[in-house]
Formats: structure tokens, C-alpha cells, sequence
């Protein structure tokens, strides 16, 4: 199959917490430990911008994992994510250290109004030059539901309508300022057209908005959008609505085919199929030699994660209390029956591991270690030989980047497989313009208020 002209694109995907997507790094005998000192990710986001990575992206949720035993106990006593920072501030921070690579977060379309999440990334993208993107996510998680006072969530497909609606109110406040509504004559007096900054009286089934925003027009015109859902109404919303779609393929194979149904699917949507970027997670393990990859890859997957912090982050994923089971109890049908929300969970593992006896253990171990997604270990040359194939048979677009360890992940694909990427042409040795839409070759939207301009 012919090689792409475009490039491989890259994510880093973070948690503004005590450890990364592998939730035992914090023990990993070098690991920092200075995760609330806000130079901890400037110095992570230096590496990535030199690397040129497209984007940084932070996970979030709203509560400590407690749905096991009922209580954050042991997610406390084990470091299972029982930290996350606010990723606005930390945004803020990271966004002063760089100049170029992207800026990314998740805001939950459950518990905050659209009028601040569409600020939120407004202000993000101004102060940051045109950096900003938002990860669209709904909700489901009893923690977070009672840290914010709701009291039950909608059904699925119900989410997905209103979070229809939560995206199209954003888009409306971020065009709410025409780009040339700032007039700034100090001479007249006259700040600003108020025939330019429009009300949009949003009436909607989930949301009433007035409008205008508070912030102008952003350099991006509105940030990007990223989604991660795989049911098939979230495939459906991300053809519809994102730039960046997050995947989650187990194997080369698989990921063929999903891409291939997806890029059908935003083109069904209306949209041009190669500017939205589909990227399966993935974790690199790097070393000089193999051996030493495969050493550290060992390290990781057996040493580092406790079974009960797997347990306590399966029962916050599953919103289930496996306080009661044993690790090597084997998953039937009648268990997954019983539990609303494992089946697809199931599923997705099935595909890494076939049809045989599934145990907790093994369900547990894919939230919690390296097992959840592909691994590309090896030298720098390696894994970019095997991210270059992904790449060239219409696997995907890129890749998020799951660190292992801080530091030293992300400098181990910076030091040995960005510069085997370059050699191959694969990836940038600079970025292309200001913005991230410009990294992400996106143009820049019209104004949805804009009168479209005379043509002569």
C-alpha cells in the first residue's frame, strides 16, 4: 500500500495526578515526585514540544475512585488515582512554558453549563496563542455524580442528545464575537460593533442561553474538538463533531477496520474524512537495546500495580462493588449480566485475549496496567518501524502516547524513536504554523454570524 504525504500525528496523554495513565508509576524507583508543583508539567511539556508533538492532552474525572467497599479507601492507600488537579490551572501553567504544542482537557458535558466550558477553552486558546482543544465527554460515574449533587444520570442515548446539544451551544458562544467586532478607537470612544458581538438565544430541549460570551473570537476561531467515545452512537457524535477521535484497537488488524468504518462514517457525516485524525491509544517501551525495553516492559507489568487498587479502578470504571469477589473469580455470563456497563468492557478485552476463561484478575489488569491497550516495545528504531506500518496501512492517523513513568517515558520516545520517525519522513522536525489547527493542517472556521464576505 502507498505511503501517506501527510504525517504521523502525536498526542501525549496525561493525568494532572500522582501518576499517569499506568497507575503504578508512582512507584517506579525514579519516578518524580513533585506531581503538584507546577513545574513537574512545564518540564514534561517541553520534552513533548521538542519531540513536536501535536498535542497534550490531560484525562480527568471529578471524584476519587470510592465505588469499592464504598469508599476511596483503598484507591487512597494505593495511589489509584485518588489525585487530579484542576486542568485549567495547570493548563494555564504549561501554556506559559511552550509556544507551540497543542493544549488539551476533558470537560464533562454533565456537570458543567455550556456557557463555562465554552469560556473555558476560549480563554485557553487566547492566552496560549491558538492552542486549545476540548475532549467532549458524558458522564456515568456514581462518585462524580454525588461530588456535584446529581442525583441520577440520563440513559445512554439521552446523553449522547444532549450532549448534541452542549457541543452546538459552545460552538454558537465561540462564534458569538465576529472576528472584527473590536474596533478600539480610543479617539470616538467606540470599544467594540455591538452589531458584531450577537446574543444567541439558544431554547433548547437540555439548555437556555443567552449570550453573548464574554470572551472574543479565538485566534482558532473555535478550539478543537476531541472525542473518544466507541459505542456506536459515540462513533456516530465523533463523526459528526470532532477533529481528534481517541481509539481503542487491540491489535494492527482490528484498527484497520474500525478506521476504515469510522473515516465512512464522518463521511457520511458531511466532512471530509482526512482532516479528522483517528489515533488508538498505545504504550511505547524504549530502550537502547531490546533486552533493556523488554526488561523495563517486564517491570511494569508484572511489579507495580497492587490487585486491589486494579479491583478499586474497575469498580469505579463498571460503577459495580467488586469488594465481594475474588481476583481469580472467572467472568460469566450471569456476572455480566448483572452489572450495567461491563459488557462492552468485556468485549473490547475479548479481543485482546480470545475466547477463553476470563478471569477478575485478568478484567482488572486492563484497567490498571500495560495490558489495556497495544504496546510497541523495543529500540527507537523498533518502534518507529512498527508505528510506521501502523501508519501506512490505514491503521490510523497517529497515536496517543500513554506514558509509563514520570520522567522518563516521554524522553525515551523523544531521545530514541523521534529522531527514527524524521529520518523516515514520518513526522516534523518543526511546527508548521501557530495554532494547533495549524499543526493539525485544520482551516480555520467561518463565523457562523459572519455576513459571508462579497465576491468579486
Amino acid at each position: 500500500m502507498p505511503q501517506r504525504d501527510d504525517q504521523i500525528t502525536l498526542v501525549a496523554f496525561m493525568q494532572a495526578s500522582n501518576v499517569s495513565v499506568y497507575s503504578g508509576s508512582w512507584r517506579y524507583p525514579s519516578a518524580a515526585e513533585d506531581y503538584l508543583d507546577l513545574r513537574y508539567y512545564q518540564r514534561i511539556a517541553r520534552t513533548l514540544e521538542e519531540g513536536t508533538f501535536d498535542l497534550l492532552f490531560f484525562d480527568d474525572r471529578l471524584a476519587m475512585p470510592t465505588t469499592y467497599d464504598d469508599s476511596p479507601d483503598e484507591a487512597i492507600r494505593y495511589g489509584a488515582r485518588p489525585i487530579k488537579l484542576d486542568l485549567s490551572t495547570v493548563l494555564g501553567a504549561v501554556a506559559a512554558a511552550t509556544e507551540h504544542i497543542g493544549l488539551g482537557a476533558t470537560y464533562s458535558t454533565t456537570y458543567y453549563p455550556p456557557f463555562h466550558v465554552a469560556r473555558t477553552f476560549a480563554t485557553l486558546d487566547h492566552l496560549s496563542g491558538g492552542r486549545a482543544a476540548w475532549n467532549v465527554v458524558t458522564s456515568v460515574n456514581d462518585a462524580e455524580a454525588q461530588n456535584y449533587g446529581v442525583d441520577e444520570h440520563f440513559e445512554h442515548d439521552q446523553r449522547y442528545d444532549r450532549a448534541e446539544e452542549f457541543v452546538d451551544v459552545v460552538s454558537q458562544l465561540w462564534d458569538s464575537w465576529e472576528d472584527d467586532a473590536i474596533v478600539g478607537d480610543r479617539k470616538s470612544g467606540v470599544f467594540a460593533d455591538p452589531d458584531k458581538v450577537h446574543e444567541i438565544k439558544h431554547q433548547g430541549e437540555f439548555f437556555n442561553v443567552r449570550g453573548p460570551l464574554t470572551v472574543p473570537r479565538t485566534p482558532q476561531g473555535r478550539p478543537v474538538i476531541i472525542q473518544a467515545g466507541q459505542s456506536g452512537r459515540g462513533r456516530l457524535f465523533a463523526a459528526k463533531w470532532a477533529d481528534v477521535v481517541f481509539t481503542s484497537a487491540p491489535n494492527q488488524e482490528i484498527a484497520r477496520e474500525s478506521y476504515a468504518l469510522q473515516k465512512q462514517q464522518v463521511t457520511d457525516a458531511g466532512r471530509e474524512a482526512d482532516k479528522v485524525r483517528l489515533l488508538p491509544m498505545v504504550y511505547t517501551v524504549v530502550g537502547e537495546t531490546e533486552q533493556i525495553a523488554r526488561e523495563k516492559e517486564a517491570i511494569f507489568l508484572n511489579e507495580l500495580v497492587h490487585p486491589t487498587a486494579s479491583l478499586a479502578l474497575l469498580s469505579e470504571v463498571t460503577n459495580y462493588d467488586f469488594a465481594g469477589h475474588e481476583l481469580d473469580e472467572v467472568v460469566t455470563d450471569e456476572l455480566i449480566d448483572s452489572i450495567s456497563g461491563i459488557r462492552g468492557l468485556v468485549q473490547g478485552i475479548r479481543r485482546h485475549v480470545g475466547d477463553g476463561e476470563l478471569t477478575l484478575r485478568m478484567l482488572a489488569n486492563h484497567r490498571a496496567t500495560l495490558l489495556q491497550g497495544p504496546r510497541f516495545v523495543g529500540t527507537g528504531e523498533q518502534v518507529a518501524e512498527e508505528m510506521q506500518e501502523w501508519f501506512d496501512t490505514r491503521a490510523c492517523d497517529g497515536f496517543v502516547i500513554a506514558a509509563t513513568h514520570f520522567p522518563g517515558a516521554f524522553e525515551d520516545f523523544v531521545r530514541l524513536v523521534v529522531p527514527e520517525l524524521r529520518k523516515r519522513g514520518a513526522l516534523r522536525s518543526e511546527y508548521p504554523g501557530t495554532t494547533l489547527r495549524d499543526t493539525l493542517g485544520l482551516e480555520r472556521p467561518a463565523n457562523r454570524f459572519a455576513a459571508p464576505a462579497d465576491v468579486h
